[in-house]
């Protein structure tokens, strides 16, 4: 069996979860979050919390067991104490500002980027060359935080570009002259 999808998800004060047939609904208080499970799993009650059993031990729904845990857990911590993600900007003339509810960043193109916020989250610059980009939805705040870095990855010869917080960028030696 799946170690992942044997662990018992536990419900912290404040949070209610909404299993209707398929459908799972979690509320918190950082906001409400909906999964629509495989026929083949089940989420039911157990003392101190819930657990998601499998139909059977086919090789797809054994792949899945573990899956469906996560992102129900997922979701039970993203409304009760949320996911966040930091950017850091690292170049000459690199710099991000927010404007009402577009994220603006100067990353050595000829024009301004302007992109829009995603619906349910929020992005903080603290500095011009910080951006936090958090919300209750793991794989949003991981997207959005991945699309403002593909603008401009960092790259190995000077390091300039965006980079996450606690990324390394392996640096690597330029051209030596004769």
């Amino acid at each position: 069996m799946s170690r992942i999808g044997r662990k018992l998800i536990e419900i912290p004060s404040g949070v209610t979860i909404d299993v209707k047939g398929q459908d799972v609904k979690v509320k918190g208080p950082k906001g409400e979050l909906s999964l629509t499970m495989v026929p083949e799993m089940k989420l039911e009650t157990v003392e101190g919390g819930y657990e998601v059993k499998r139909a059977n031990d086919t090789k797809r729904v054994r792949a899945l067991h573990g899956l469906t845990r996560s992102l129900i857990n997922n979701m039970v911590v993203g409304v009760s104490e949320g996911f966040s993600k930091k950017l850091t900007i690292v170049g000459t003339g690199y710099r991000a500002a927010l404007n009402g509810k577009k994220l603006g960043l100067t990353l050595g193109f000829s024009h301004l980027l302007d992109l829009d916020i995603p619906e349910g989250l929020t992005v903080e610059v603290p500095a011009q060359d910080t951006i936090i980009v958090s919300g209750a939805d793991k794989q949003a705040v991981g997207q959005f935080a991945a699309h403002i870095r593909g603008y401009r990855p960092p790259e190995p010869y000077l390091g300039k570009g965006i980079r996450y917080a606690d990324e390394y960028v392996r640096r690597k030696v330029g051209k030596t002259g004769k």
